[in-house]
């Protein structure tokens, strides 16, 4: 009998994490079926929780990758041509390739295309919010440059500062150095180019070269928050104002628990306090 109980519970402690999990993506799908209907749109989630998670004490992060690319694509090439397509961003960038051709892909839809940003959506994943015809943002939501950066056997470095080493004078500069010089001119050009693509049709040329200036050339640092005035200054067509739906949905996409929370509240909205009378 004591070996009933024990093996019961191993099995429900083994089947509870893939039910638990198995309700959550139900309760997912009925979020975003729910929004598609009252915002009549294909609805696309591209959320990347898992900033701080680690693997035996290796770090993991995810990003922005190929297989994002695939799955937005054909999420795209199953929504009709006069269906507009609502997208929910939460990343910290990744792939340049990758988010290119997301943004691309958003841009060439005839429908009406939104990027709701709660929270951030760096390098890459501003390349794709300037592929939508409106950004929507909270408040306090941010948005980032999206100057190259080049990876070497030493780490990553930004395209435009290994430009700005090469000014330097030094007669010992060996070849590799020139040829990350020429990579990091050829990067800065290209994404140059895909940011005036992506919105020279919604302003001016000439704001839109300008603009494309701004965020390829290394201005700031990799990680600069774009605030959602910044954006509004730069002539990208966001607002403020995200709908409930968008904070119920960023519920259900947790970050996986690892440790004990760094943050914590009560989970509800609060009124105002109204102070007493002099009388009361």
């Amino acid at each position: 009998m004591f070996w009933n109980i024990i093996f019961l519970l191993l099995l429900l402690s083994f089947y509870f994490p893939v039910l638990q999990r198995k309700v959550l993506e139900q309760q997912r799908f009925l979020a975003i079926r729910n929004f598609e209907r009252k915002r009549r749109s294909r609805v696309i989630v591209l959320i990347h929780r898992q900033e701080s998670v680690s693997f035996l004490g290796l770090p993991i992060a995810r990003y922005i990758n190929i297989e994002d690319s695939e799955k937005v694509l054909r999420a795209i090439h199953l929504t009709p041509e006069d269906m507009p397509i609502d997208l929910v961003l939460h990343t910290p960038g990744g792939l340049v390739l990758a988010a290119e051709q997301i943004a691309c892909a958003l841009k060439r839809h005839k429908a009406k295309v939104t990027v709701f940003v709660p929270h951030y959506a760096m390098s890459g994943g501003t390349l794709i919010a300037l592929a939508a015809d409106e950004i929507v943002m909270d408040p306090n939501a941010v948005l980032g440059p999206v100057d190259p950066q080049i990876g070497t056997p030493h780490g990553q470095y930004p395209a435009a500062s290994i430009l700005k080493a090469l000014e330097e004078p030094n007669p010992n500069r060996d070849d590799e150095t020139l040829i990350l010089g020429d990579i990091a001119r050829k990067a800065i050009c290209q994404v140059y180019q895909v940011v005036f693509n992506l919105v020279y049709e919604k302003m001016p040329e000439e704001k839109a070269r300008e603009l494309a200036t701004i965020l390829s050339e290394g201005r700031w640092t990799h990680d600069f928050p774009l605030t959602l005035e910044m954006a509004r200054e730069l002539g990208l067509p966001v607002r403020e104002g995200l709908p409930d739906e968008i904070y119920e949905l960023m519920d259900l996409y947790p970050q996986p628990f690892t440790q004990r929370p760094s943050v914590e509240y009560i989970p509800a909205p609060y009124r105002p306090h109204r102070r007493p009378s002099a009388k009361e």
